[in-house]
């Protein structure tokens, strides 16, 4: 009864062999998720941080790096991969486009780590010196993965990113989207990249991120999680807002209810590894909204399990979501 209630048929999604288990919860119910929630991803992020280069290509077996965003993200901000993965660039003729795709990530994101997030105005000469190198090299090493690999679609989703950190401007970035959606028409991460980069503050038009996540959503077949980009959209209209109630319509509660029955909540969306993040995103959209019935499905599903992002828009993340989490 209470399945058919939430939508879900009255029938639990089979058991993931490779799931991690939940850990300790905190007081309130939730719980950091770990190496996108998966073994698999778990033993590939202990390789790569004892620098072990033989054992992160056997933990790769079951991944693709040129498709999977989010497994090559768990790479890229792991603190210490910039230490030993030029070596594996320089030696290893045969992965080294791998290497490579891993080098120029982590770049990026050490980069960032180096500009921290502070406003532009913020940023000493020193950190910009070490943000643009390290993004030089980025850059470097993603095209020298995409000549490699031609049919990998994340190196170019990356240079989008590379590309906005280093201001290199809206034609030159079209170009690497147009590279990427060539070689995934329904890429979420590269829609997501590219709703970030066509807010008012890095130089877009309002309305243009909102128009290019609907044109999306409406090509795409039920259960893509391609419908986390409408979610996506309204968060950063919210942030580009000076309204903290802006999302408060019945039009975008609407429109949340239903990119969510046609994506996350559909019987045909597929939980890969990391799947809570798209629940993540949904979960901070619909609370925004104020859309309580449909928050109430994802945060059940979610059973607490707890992602920074897109939380991280908050001043406190975690109590926010923790807030969020006890109320629905």
């Amino acid at each position: 009864m209470f399945g058919k209630l939430f939508g879900r048929g009255g029938e639990r999604p089979a058991v993931d062999p490779h799931a991690l288990p939940v850990p300790r919860r905190q007081r309130n119910g939730m719980y950091t998720l770990r190496a996108l929630g998966d073994a698999r991803v778990l033993a590939l992020v202990e390789a790569a941080g004892a620098g072990d280069w033989e054992a992160v290509k056997a933990a790769l077996g079951p991944f693709d790096l040129g498709t999977d965003h989010q497994v090559l993200g768990e790479l890229a901000d792991l603190d210490g991969v910039q230490e030993w993965i030029g070596r594996a660039v320089e030696q290893d003729e045969e992965h080294r486009a791998t290497a490579l795709l891993i080098s120029g990530t982590r770049h990026i994101s050490w980069g960032w780590e180096a500009r921290t997030s502070a406003r532009a105005v913020n940023v000493t000469q020193e950190q910009w010196r070490v943000f643009h190198e390290r993004l030089d090299i980025a850059e470097e090493q993603l095209f020298q993965a995409a000549e490699l690999r031609p049919d990998w679609v994340t190196p170019w989703r990356r240079l989008l990113t590379s590309g906005r950190g280093m201001s290199l401007g809206k034609t030159v970035n079209e170009t690497r989207l147009e590279a990427a959606l060539r070689r995934a028409p329904l890429d979420l991460e590269t829609h997501i990249e590219w709703v970030s980069q066509l807010q008012p503050r890095w130089g877009g038009e309002p309305g243009e991120a909102m128009a290019f996540a609907r044109e999306a959503f409406a090509r795409a077949p039920r259960g893509d999680r391609i419908g986390c980009v409408i979610a996506m959209a309204h968060i950063e209209d919210w942030v580009e807002s000076d309204e903290a109630t802006c999302l408060r319509t019945a039009a975008i509660q609407a429109e949340l209810r239903n990119a969510a029955d046609h994506s996350i909540l559909h019987p045909a969306y597929a939980r890969r590894p990391g799947w809570q993040h798209d629940f993540n995103v949904f979960a901070m959209a619909l609370t925004l909204a104020g859309e309580r019935h449909t928050a109430a499905r994802v945060f059940q599903t979610l059973d607490g399990a707890y992602t920074e992002w897109p939380w991280t828009y908050f001043a406190e993340p975690e109590k926010q979501f923790a807030r969020q989490h006890r109320r629905a």
